[in-house]
């Protein structure tokens, strides 16, 4: 195998492909093996609820805690913002201290920070309780996917096992709003992080009596400066991103933003230098690598973005309660993990790229049919939309993830985790700010004149379907008209930002079918 001078491995995505296991003779599944995948899939469902579930609780939370638009949507992404700068430190870390190690403390960390959530009594507070959240996140999600890779040396076992991971990560995501309408149905806003506390319980329980350790046997030092370099380099850059798109250019955004690329071009120039480095950004030099994040980023950022603000539109526009909501986003949930049973033979027969292109095509129509179906009276075509996004995503999460932890030998498999994670969550936390402040400005410019209603309830229409509209109506003022019209606005918003969603999963697509190959995965030796 070729070597870098300053590395251990080297050799590209290409010559990987043509490299056979070492152990082709394929061993039989434990009964351990079957139970640490169920404890670790457990924990990135239950990380994947937490990024959605919230969605469901905006408006009790909203009107509990009176958080300003600014504030709920910082509420909404910092855990994704905070989870996506740690990731490539708490993946390269993981394989260092070890990954079970680095799991339980995490798991331990993610119970107390739920409890902090759940009993927030201000925005801020709330907002604190979400960073915490996303710092025991980091600790968790690149360790979940890494152990995996190593308790599954044999490819096509790991391609099963990642289906599995996978349908727990994308229907996680889709299952939070269903956690969150039972939850809702019966007890405070708060109650949606409250129940992290016992599943928590079970997993920490599971991992210490599952779940093999493992690290990199020969890991280097751990550097600093190029941790602190990461998280300099991606959140003042998400930052600057999210900050534009809702306040325009303005010095503050190009000032982050030149502070994130300039952090982003000393962590690279670093980890050139470094014999053991933090990311081994030689990876990116293959287009089907770096291509395969790209495509993954893309159709998360399509997804999460416009989850976020679907679970409002049932319950705003639609009038569902949030039990009610969830129950009727349940059908995205069933498709991805159904899916999972079928994924490893798809991607086996078709090959990466071509396996990850189609199944982005078809979430694309799927978006496509939700696009038409929420400007409709009726549920059954939006649930039709649903089903065949949740086929797509969970096709496409199985892909993009095995394609990734295929490409480094298994002591490294915390860092390429982290890589895969990274993708996720930046593409959760892009989706959310950018997405939302589409969708925002569209709600805004499909509302009829409010000339003829008092200024604090023109700004607050303005402002928010959920504090304002409601609130104006059930006072009198503009009367039942004002709160049809604003639900209208909301409705034809997110009939175009689905569209928007759509376009993108296609561009993703179009990158899979180009970059990625479309031959059997790449596999790196074990060595």
């Amino acid at each position: 195998m070729q070597c870098r001078p300053n590395g251990r491995y080297g050799a590209s995505m290409a010559e990987l492909s043509t490299v056979t296991d070492a152990h082709p003779e394929q061993q039989r599944v434990t009964a351990r093996q079957w139970g640490a995948l169920a404890a670790l899939t457990l924990a990135v469902t239950l990380l994947a609820v937490d990024g959605t579930v919230l969605a469901l609780a905006v408006p009790a939370l909203t009107a509990d805690l009176a958080p300003t638009t600014n504030q709920l949507l910082w509420i909404g992404d910092a855990y994704s913002f905070v989870l996506a700068g740690l990731l490539l430190s708490m993946g390269t870390l993981a394989d260092r201290i070890g990954r079970r190690r680095l799991l339980l403390l995490g798991v331990a960390g993610f119970g107390g920070a739920s409890v902090l959530a759940a009993f927030a009594t201000s925005p801020e507070w709330l907002l604190a309780a979400r960073v915490l959240l996303g710092v025991a996140g980091a600790t968790l999600m690149p360790s979940t996917l890494s152990i995996v890779r190593n308790v599954f040396p044999d490819p096509s076992q790991r391609t099963r096992a990642v289906a599995i991971w996978s349908a727990g990560a994308s229907g996680g995501a889709a299952l939070g709003p269903l956690v969150g309408g039972v939850l809702l149905e019966h007890f405070w806003w708060g109650s949606v992080f409250l129940v992290n506390v016992p599943v928590m319980l079970v997993v920490l329980v599971a991992v210490a009596a599952l779940v093999p350790e493992s690290r990199d046997p020969r890991p280097g030092r751990f550097d600093l400066p190029s941790a602190a370099l990461s998280i300099a380099a991606i959140v003042p850059l998400v930052w600057a991103v999210k900050h534009t798109a809702k306040e325009g250019l303005d010095p503050a955004g190009v000032l982050a933003a030149v502070v994130g690329t300039a952090a982003g071009a000393g962590f690279v120039r670093r980890q050139r230098s470094l014999a053991a480095p933090l990311v081994d950004v030689t990876l990116f030099r293959n287009r089907s690598f770096s291509g395969t994040v790209m495509a993954s980023l893309i159709a998360i950022f399509a997804f999460s973005g416009l989850l976020f603000f679907f679970s409002q539109y049932l319950q705003l526009v639609r009038g569902y309660s949030p039990l009610q909501a969830g129950l009727r986003e349940l059908p995205i949930t069933l498709a991805s993990i159904a899916v999972a049973a079928v994924a490893a033979g798809l991607i086996g027969r078709l090959g990466v790229g071509r396996a990850l292109a189609a199944s982005l095509l078809v979430a694309a129509a799927g978006l496509a049919v939700l696009a038409v179906m929420e400007g409709r009276p009726g549920y059954a075509g939006m649930a039709v939309g649903l089903v065949v996004i949740g086929l797509g995503v969970g096709v496409a999460f199985t892909a993009s993830t095995d394609a990734i932890l295929s490409a480094v030998p298994r002591e490294r498999a915390g860092a390429a985790s982290a890589i895969s994670e990274m993708s996720y969550e930046l593409g959760v936390a892009l989706g959310i700010a950018l997405l939302g402040t589409l969708h925002t400005l569209l709600y805004r410019s499909a509302l009829p004149d409010l000339s003829g209603v008092s200024a604090g309830t023109r700004e607050a229409v303005t402002e928010s379907l959920a504090m304002g509209a409601q609130q104006a109506a059930a006072t009198g003022e503009g009367g039942a008209g004002l709160l049809d019209a604003a639900r209208h606005a909301f409705a034809e918003a997110m009939q175009l930002s689905s569209a928007v969603a759509a376009l993108l999963l296609v561009a993703a697509a179009v990158v899979a079918w180009k970059v990625v190959p479309a031959t059997a995965r790449a596999v790196a030796p074990d060595t």
